[in-house]
């Protein structure tokens, strides 16, 4: 784009100074186009592999950093199969999918499943308990939550993205990875579904 600006200096002629400025303008959309472009294809992407082998184990063992259980160790989980929703809580992409999770407890509740949300906050303000906790109500979450201040167990879990999904089966094995805003009925959440339906059979 550099170039376009040293050619416009050049140009004496105001109509075609003109029309290097709308070409520096087709090319900044055409560059926003391409990047808006690349971030859906990522974050349509299925399935992606865990960065590790087996969950880690939690970073958090205080009570304060828990809310809706006390303090879980990766034992705690053995037997279950486990999906670990790493969110945040003024991610709207998380708050959307949250609809969808709730759905996903009562699809088997009656099954060795169970959702363990880890609240690793972007902003200062998401750092407080009393909000989280607000928040929680709101969206009527009922699985364990570990609050993750310090980017703790975001780290260990190599993240990136909010909200992120991670699969795991009855041993403690990572099997699946998703990442993105997901609701009822699309196709991660048919994907996810699916993953765990055959966990729950192994």
């Amino acid at each position: 784009m550099l170039f376009l600006w040293r050619k416009l200096l050049k140009f004496p002629n105001i109509l075609r100074a003109t029309e290097v400025m709308k070409t520096m303008r087709r090319s900044r959309i055409k560059i926003a186009l391409l990047v808006m472009t690349l971030a859906i294809a990522a974050g349509c992407q299925a399935e992606r592999s865990p960065s590790f082998p087996e969950l880690p184990e939690f970073t958090h063992t205080k009570a304060s950093e828990w809310i809706n259980s006390a303090p879980l160790t990766r034992a705690d989980l053995k037997g279950k199969v486990v999906l670990i929703d790493v969110w945040t809580f003024a991610c709207w992409n998380c708050y959307r999918s949250f609809p969808w999770l709730n759905q996903l407890e009562q699809t088997f509740a009656d099954e060795p499943f169970t959702i363990v949300g880890v609240h690793s906050p972007e902003f200062d303000y998401e750092k407080d308990r009393a909000n989280i906790e607000a928040k929680v109500d709101e969206f009527k979450l009922h699985h364990p939550i570990m609050i993750d201040n310090d980017f703790s167990y975001w780290k260990k879990l190599g993240n990136k993205y909010w909200p992120s999904f991670y699969l795991i089966d009855k041993a403690g094995k990572a099997r699946g990875y998703w990442i993105g805003e997901t609701h009822t009925g699309d196709k991660r959440a048919k994907a996810i579904e699916s993953a765990i339906r055959d966990l729950l059979l192994e």
